[in-house]
């Protein structure tokens, strides 16, 4: 831990502007109706890195971290989030992002040696801080031999539990247009060869985000737009282009509780909100 001791409270800023083709081309991708509000999710569209592609490492990410730490372990992934929606944005908005490393954690566990990374985002217009955000990243050992794939449950998952309830299966064009969007050129998201022989997975991944803003916009869909004050997910275990998924949730008061569950009911992604 002591060798990275001097990464933590690193920081840097980045600024962007909100288009009317970024907002177009977000609800294309999500298949939202376009209106003069901005939904939320779409600030994980902004103040994107921009590494020249001559830095760009072998599956894709800059090769030296850019602004994160150069740790060894080659597998990175966005493990989890907390936002807070303090105040909505608006069209034409100039939006800054300060992003500062909070922690640097080194762990043991089943799958072998772990570094987790804790960033703090603050989105501003001007000087007021619309969005806060602790993303949590975690870097892993290379992968093993590749599983072969588990068929799908021939059997419906049991959805009686949730009121909202959306199925969507994620194809090939759906990861391309979020990568394109967020400006991921992760290849575990495109390059079905590399995800299966180097990265150990049965087929292409389901970016992390984009299943977090598609739980936005099914809140969205039952509440209205830019309803939630508060929104977590944590990422339970990967989803797979062209195998369904469901997007769930229910509300008590002004508690909601999300979820993408596979076609087994087997938990994707958790999430929590608050009106």
């Amino acid at each position: 831990m002591s060798g990275w001791a001097d990464w933590i409270g690193k920081s840097e800023t980045r600024s962007d502007l909100i288009t009317p083709g970024l907002l177009h081309r977000f609800c294309a991708t999500i298949d939202r109706p376009v209106t003069d509000d901005i939904p939320q999710g779409l600030h994980w569209c902004l103040c994107l890195p921009d590494a020249p592609a001559a830095e760009l490492g072998k599956d894709g990410h800059p090769a030296k971290g850019g602004f994160l730490p150069p740790i060894a372990l080659p597998r990175r992934m966005w493990a989890s989030s907390s936002v807070s929606f303090d105040h909505s944005l608006q069209l034409g908005d100039e939006v800054s992002r300060i992003s500062t490393i909070a922690s640097i954690e080194e762990k043991s566990g089943k799958s072998g040696d772990l570094v987790f990374v804790a960033v703090d985002h603050e989105t501003r217009v001007g000087q007021q801080v619309a969005i806060r955000e602790r993303q949590n990243i975690v870097y892993r050992q290379p992968a093993g031999p590749s599983a072969p794939a588990q068929p799908a449950s021939a059997k419906p998952a049991d959805m009686s539990g949730w009121d909202w309830q959306q199925q969507i299966i994620p194809s090939e064009p759906l990861l391309f247009r979020y990568s394109a969007l967020t400006f991921n050129s992760h290849r575990i998201h495109y390059d079905k060869p590399y995800a299966v022989q180097d990265e150990g997975y049965p087929g292409l991944v389901v970016q992390g985000p984009l299943m977090a803003t598609l739980l936005l916009n099914l809140a969205a869909s039952e509440l209205g737009a830019n309803k939630l004050s508060r929104f977590s997910f944590r990422g339970q275990s990967p989803a797979f282009a062209n195998a369904a998924i469901y997007l769930v949730g229910k509300q008590d008061a002004e508690k909601i509780t999300l979820a993408v569950l596979g076609n087994d009911g087997k938990e994707i992604m958790t999430a929590q909100a608050a009106i």
